[in-house]
């Protein structure tokens, strides 16, 4: 039997899976590349823009989650959703992977970082799974400590891949203000960058 460690090893890291859908349940789906049959759990949200169905092709960013000897694969119709999912379970204490997969369910990304941005407990709790005390630590930690209202605000100043590639690079562990500084500097340097090619260059700096 591997243990976590191994698994990650042996399997590798899957960041984006591509392929035909074998089965589709709310929630669930399974995905077939190479011959092997991939599960991945999703979010209502992005089940209901994907609307899969047997034999039809899937594009899914993903997560993979190592825990003792299991490996749970989510999947993402889009970078945005997986950097929410991954801000939730990293930086905010208390939130895994389910509770993460619930606030995705219960409302849309834009709506999200709405609630997030004015400070909103009261619509926060209104997800299935998310008490009034989970809601206000949600936004606290990812508001106040996290700092990403600032980059979820609306700032006309600031071009769609800036404000993606900022929240990317929190997502994968910066600061709001480390963020946006790689994220000035790398534009500075490359104008035309996309949201991809700032957060590696974003990397690769620091």
């Amino acid at each position: 039997m591997r243990d976590g460690a191994d698994l990650i090893n042996f399997l590798g890291m899957i960041t984006r899976l591509k392929g035909e859908v074998w089965e589709a349940l709310p929630g669930r789906v399974v995905v077939g590349c190479g011959g092997v049959g991939y599960q991945v759990l999703i979010p209502m949200s992005s089940y209901d823009k994907l609307n899969p169905v047997e034999g039809s092709l899937i594009d899914l960013r993903t997560y993979q989650h190592i825990r003792e000897n299991s490996l749970t694969l989510y999947g993402f119709v889009s970078d945005e959703e997986r950097d929410v999912f991954l801000l939730l379970i990293d930086r905010v204490s208390g939130i895994g992977p389910a509770i993460a997969m619930a606030v995705l369910s219960g409302m849309p990304v834009e709506h999200f970082k709405q609630v997030v941005v004015s400070g909103d407990a009261t619509a926060m709790s209104k997800v299935k799974g998310i008490g009034k005390k989970t809601a206000e630590r949600v936004i606290l930690e990812l508001k106040d400590k996290v700092g990403v209202a600032q980059t979820w605000e609306q700032n006309p100043d600031r071009s769609d891949a800036a404000r993606d590639a900022e929240m990317g690079l929190m997502a994968l562990g910066f600061k709001q203000a480390d963020a946006r500084k790689s994220v000035d500097k790398v534009l500075k340097e490359n104008p035309a960058a996309d949201s991809g090619d700032i957060i590696r260059m974003g990397l690769r700096g620091n």
